[in-house]
């Protein structure tokens, strides 16, 4: 049987069983198409059990509607291996009109045949990393760092919704919502920003012809599975989770203080209410910042999550509190412990004593917990100048204060009194490494001194690290698109540009056991993946638009890795929900 499609999308109507999900996709003159990505998505939908505003209730087990895609081969073949029933399967490729059909019974594979888009439909579907490529900012370089560095950590900055016109001054009431939100855009380059939005996005949509293909998927693709798990609706965000030994992954939505516990073997998942306390009120100390949000309800804002390797217990950072959240996965119980000092807990990692470390991205340092004690010791990061030294010391009286009465510090671009502390992780060796995300320096404490050492970093954005098999340090650059490696016996960095155009890297984790570094794409809607030993890369395109990555867990008995779609606001994706995704290689 043979498909064709001459519309954006073609439901052929059938009985809905598929005997054996199989495919062969050509283009109008017959030949294979390779790679074509082809996803299978449920029919019927699950419908959860809804508690308080209509999130899945607390403690009640729900079922994903979990979507399978795999790529075709060279010969354009692609099986699923085993029965859909009642699935709808969309196929699409690179140039090529979407088709989506429902396929009917049969032994034989199905045929589809892909029909070309017009010029104008393959410019529009190229992802937002090559047209934000295309923003020159007037030839001033630093400008257009200064922009990606505090506006393009939330979601896709040239994406249809961001190319739409505007006035500068639609521009100017847009920053100050995003630096309300969190943002910290100078305030002296708010015009020159809005004017350079306006028009050179005006000169792309009006030439489109300017904007460069977007790197094309590869045929190593046919050799790998991706599967979805939608969580929450579209006004979630699945900020970090976890891959837990006990074979379930644990994401966090960080807008409504929820713990999705997700099965993958099954699709069955569960959702905990993070423990609100009495008094505490929406955003936490940190003040309610998303007043013009339509649904919300964070007092904590589950941020980052790792587990203890003594008995399992999930250590999460509550990023609008100054405390430390501790969940049992066995008894479902969370226990808070009270910090006393120290603002916004971030990222966490967990050591081989059993001590949970972390960083305080907004008072400029690092928290150790110790469990046996039940103490904390912080380490203050150094400050850059007296300036930013005094706004340092100052946060104690300044969040003593109203929210609404609070005064802001002014941001510049080298971001003064905001060195941000960011990503940490524990080394081979127990060391403790951090990055300093607006100071581009790292900062290293040795556990058996307590010493701290600084560390220039000679490149722009150290977001988040991992430390690989031989204690060398992988970091990303985020405003340079770079990935860069640290030796610490050398204290030589090495970088290598990302093998996709104007990517600004979140985060990165490390495949110790086989020396791959997997690294966040969140304008380009892929992953990547870099072979330490080749230092060859590969590129994963991910199976929605607008694909916004932030996290990565790789599974050490097979390989595969999990990340979760958090583009903010949600609504913007394709789906219009987010979703756990994993990538896993298929057994030869």
């Amino acid at each position: 049987m043979t498909i064709k499609t001459s519309t954006l999308v073609l439901l052929l109507l059938g009985s809905g069983y598929c005997h054996a999900a199989s495919f062969v996709v050509r283009d109008p003159a017959g030949e294979p198409i390779n790679p074509a990505m082809v996803t299978a998505s449920p029919l019927t939908v699950p419908e959860p059990t809804l508690g308080e505003m209509g999130y899945p209730a607390d403690g009640v087990s729900n079922r994903a509607a979990v979507t399978l895609t795999r790529f075709t081969d060279a010969a354009g073949r692609v099986s699923f291996g085993t029965r859909l029933d009642d699935h709808r399967f969309r196929v699409r490729a690179q140039g090529f009109v979407d088709a989506t059909l429902t396929a009917p019974a049969g032994e034989e594979p199905i045929e589809v045949t892909l029909q070309p888009m017009s010029r104008e439909q393959y410019i529009a579907s190229f992802p937002s990393n090559v047209w934000l490529s295309q923003l020159r900012f007037g030839g001033d370089d630093e400008l257009k760092k200064t922009f990606q560095l505090n506006c393009a950590f939330c979601h896709q900055q040239a994406s249809p919704f961001m190319r739409n016109e505007r006035t500068v001054d639609q521009w100017l009431s847009v920053f100050e919502r995003m630096n309300s939100y969190g943002a910290r855009l100078p305030a002296e380059d708010h015009q020159r920003i809005a004017e350079l939005l306006q028009t050179e996005l005006r000169e792309l949509r009006e030439n489109p012809q300017q904007v460069p293909e977007p790197r094309r998927w590869e045929p190593y693709l046919a050799d790998y599975q991706m599967t979805e798990w939608p969580l929450g609706d579209g006004f979630s965000q699945m900020h970090d989770f976890l891959l837990h030994p006990n074979g379930l992954v644990y994401v966090g939505d960080n807008l409504f203080d929820r713990i999705y516990e997700v099965d993958p073997a099954t699709g069955d998942y569960t959702v905990y209410k993070v423990p609100h306390r009495e008094g505490d009120t929406i955003g936490g100390i940190l003040g309610n910042r998303f007043t013009v949000f339509p649904k919300m309800d964070n007092t904590m804002g589950v941020h980052s999550f790792a587990y203890s390797k003594r008995d399992g217990n999930i250590f999460i950072t509550p990023s609008m509190q100054q405390a430390l959240l501790e969940f049992n996965p066995e008894t479902k119980a969370f226990t808070i412990h009270e910090m006393d000092e120290g603002y916004y807990p971030h990222t966490i990692r967990t050591d081989d004593q059993d001590r949970v470390w972390f960083t305080l991205a907004l008072s400029s340092q690092v928290a150790r917990f110790d469990r046996d004690s039940g103490e904390f010791r912080i380490y203050d990061l150094p400050a850059r100048s007296f300036r930013e030294w005094l706004v340092l010391k100052s946060l104690p009286f300044i969040f003593w204060m109203d929210p609404e009465r609070r005064p802001q510090p002014a941001p510049d671009r080298e971001g003064t009194g905001l060195p941000m502390p960011y990503g940490i992780d524990v080394a081979p060796d127990g060391r403790v490494w951090v990055a300093r995300l607006y100071a581009n320096d790292l900062a290293m404490i040795d556990p058996t001194t307590d010493e701290v050492t600084m560390i220039d970093f000679p490149f722009e954005g150290p977001r988040r690290l991992r430390a690989d098999a031989d204690g060398n340090l992988w970091i990303v650059a985020f405003q340079d698109s770079l990935l860069v490696k640290y030796d610490p016996v050398t204290a030589v960095f090495t970088d290598y540009p990302l093998p996709v155009r104007n990517e600004v890297p979140y985060a990165l984790n490390v495949d110790r056991d086989r020396g791959v570094v997997w690294v966040n794409g969140n304008q380009s809607d892929t992953i990547m993946s870099f072979d330490i030993a080749s230092e060859r890369w590969r590129v994963y395109p991910m199976p929605r638009q607008r694909f916004f990555t932030r996290d990565i867990e790789v599974a050490e008995d097979s390989g595969a890795i999990y990340t979760s779609n958090s583009h903010f606001p949600t609504w913007q994706t394709e789906g219009g929900v987010p979703t756990l995704l994993r990538i896993t290689p298929l057994a030869e």
